[in-house]
């Protein structure tokens, strides 16, 4: 399997400098036990996979131990959007206690 992993250094404008994060796009789900490995090997604070669905964008975050429900890293979630697209309608969230926040 080949996915792309962008590692992203949030609230900084320094490179190897701020809050180094990882975001993972999906063509589709992965299983969640593969999601939570790459979050695990990454070892990073956050790491987020998104997926389109329905002209939306579903997002998941992981910890290395675990999915997470919070979403502290805004500026991560940011970058994110701007390596999806220039221009997003609407954004969904979506974490394992949550369907859509």
């Amino acid at each position: 399997m080949t996915l792309k992993l962008y590692q992203v250094d949030a609230f900084t404008n320094k490179v190897f400098s701020g809050n180094p994060a990882a975001v993972c796009p999906l063509k589709e789900w992965l299983d969640d036990g593969i999601m939570q490995n790459i979050a695990s090997e990454n070892n990073l604070s956050e790491t987020a996979f998104f997926v389109e669905e329905d002209s939306n964008f579903r997002i998941r975050w992981f910890t290395p131990t675990s999915e997470s429900i919070y979403v502290a890293m805004l500026l991560l979630l940011l970058h994110m959007f701007y390596l999806i697209s220039e221009i997003i309608q609407k954004i969904r969230l979506s974490t394992l206690q949550k369907d859509e926040l």
